[in-house]
C-alpha cells in the first residue's frame, strides 16, 4: 500500500515542456505537461472517450490533445474541445492532480485533493542559490522499492563496502562514527562524525589540497514519506570542524534525494548534487556530479539485487542490528502515516 496524502516529486521542472511526459506514480498512470502560459499540470493518463493514453497526444494552445480522436483537456482535467461537436458533456473530463512547482521540482499529490496543502512541501532553497550552491540533477529509474532506497540512505555503514572506490572511505571509520540522532515532526535527523579518518577517493579528487586524514561529517534529514536531505563534507583533521563548528575551507556538498514510488517494487530516484567547495568552477560542479553518479550506480545495483531476492524469498527472516537505528525509526514513521491514512479511509 502507498501513503497517498503526501507530496511526491513528479519530475524535475525542466523535464516538462511542450511535450507530454508519461510517468507512473504510486501505480497510477500520470501525464505531465505545460500549457501555453508555461503552467505545469498533471492528469490521469487516459482519455475519457476510448481510453487512449493522453501522453500519446500533443500539447496545444488550450491543453493536451488526445492522439486518438483529438479531444482536448485543460490542466484541470475538463474537456474543452471535441472535434465536430459543439456540446461538451459534463462527464467529459479526466482526473487531475494537485501539482506545485517549487525549487526546480514539480510536486504531486495523489491523495484527497482537499488535504493538499502546498505549505507542507519540503523547502529546498539551495536549488535556487546558484551563486553559492550550483547544482546538477537527474533521475534514475530503480528496479527496487522507494522504501528500500530510503533504507539505503538511512544506513551509512554500507558506504565502506559498496562505495570503496568512490565516496565510501574505509569500513571501520563508518562503524566507529560518532552518531547523533534526533526525531523531528516530519521524520528524523542524524549527524555522523568520522574524526581523523582517511579521505575517500571522491573527496581527494574534488579537493586535491585536502589532507590525507580528515574530520568528516554527514548530516541527513528524512522528511516522510520519501525525501532525504543530505549535507556532507570534511576539513583537515584536528582543525576545528567537530569541536569549534569550523566547516569552511575543505570539501562541502549537499545532495537532494527524492524517492517516488512507481509501483510497490520500483521507484523514481530524483537526485541532485550541489557544489559547496568551488561554486565558481563549473568543472568542479560537473566533476562532483560525475563522481556521485558513479557511487549512486553502485547503490542502484545493490538495491536492485536486494529487491530481486526479497521478491523471491520475502522479508520474514531478516533481522535488525545496532546500525539500523535510523532506518528502523524511519520505517516506524511510515507505518504510523499509513495507519492514520488507512483509519481515515475506513
Amino acid at each position: 500500500m502507498f501513503i497517498k496524502n503526501a507530496w511526491y516529486v513528479a519530475a524535475w521542472a525542466d523535464e516538462v515542456s511542450a511535450t507530454p511526459v508519461a510517468r507512473r506514480i504510486l501505480n497510477e498512470p500520470v501525464v505531465l505537461f505545460r500549457d501555453e502560459r508555461g503552467s505545469a499540470a498533471a492528469l490521469l493518463d487516459m482519455c475519457c472517450h476510448r481510453g487512449a493514453p493522453l501522453s500519446c497526444g500533443k500539447v496545444v494552445a488550450s491543453g493536451i490533445e488526445c492522439g486518438y480522436h483529438g479531444m482536448v483537456y485543460a490542466g484541470d482535467g475538463a474537456c474543452v474541445h471535441i472535434p465536430g461537436q459543439v456540446h461538451i458533456p459534463a462527464k467529459a473530463r479526466v482526473k487531475s492532480y494537485p501539482l506545485v512547482e517549487k525549487d526546480t521540482l514539480l510536486w504531486i499529490w495523489l491523495g484527497d485533493p482537499a488535504a493538499a496543502d502546498p505549505s507542507t512541501i519540503v523547502d529546498y532553497p539551495f536549488h535556487n542559490d546558484t551563486a553559492h550552491w550550483p547544482h546538477k540533477h537527474t533521475l534514475y529509474p530503480i528496479e527496487g522499492s522507494a522504501s528500500l532506497m530510503v533504507d539505503n540512505l538511512m544506513d551509512l555503514t554500507h558506504l565502506g563496502y559498496v562505495h570503496v572506490s568512490t565516496i565510501g572511505g574505509y569500513p571501520q571509520s563508518h562503524v566507529d562514527a560518532i552518531m547523533d540522532t534526533q526525531p523531528t515532526e516530519t521524520g528524523l535527523k542524524f549527524t555522523r562524525w568520522m574524526l581523523d579518518s582517511l579521505a575517500p577517493p571522491t573527496y581527494k579528487k574534488a579537493v586535491p589540497a585536502l589532507a590525507d586524514r580528515i574530520d568528516r561529517w554527514q548530516e541527513f534529514e528524512f522528511v516522510a514519506p520519501a525525501v532525504v536531505l543530505q549535507w556532507v563534507g570534511a576539513i583537515d583533521a584536528g582543525t576545528g570542524a567537530y569541536d569549534k563548528g569550523k566547516r569552511d575551507g575543505g570539501f562541502s556538498m549537499r545532495i537532494f534525494h527524492g524517492l517516488t514510488p512507481e509501483t510497490e517494487t520500483t521507484c523514481h530516484y530524483f537526485w541532485s548534487t550541489l557544489n559547496g567547495f568551488a561554486p565558481n568552477d563549473p568543472q568542479s560542479t560537473q566533476k562532483i556530479f560525475d563522481e556521485v553518479s558513479a557511487a549512486f550506480r553502485e547503490d542502484q545495483y545493490i538495491v536492485q539485487q536486494q529487491q530481486m531476492r526479497l521478491k523471491e524469498l520475502g522479508e520474514d527472516a531478516l533481522i535488525n542490528i545496532v546500525a539500523d537505528g535510523a532506518r528502523v525509526h524511519m520505517r516506524r514513521v511510515l507505518e504510523r502515516m499509513l495507519a492514520r491514512e488507512t483509519q481515515v479511509l475506513a
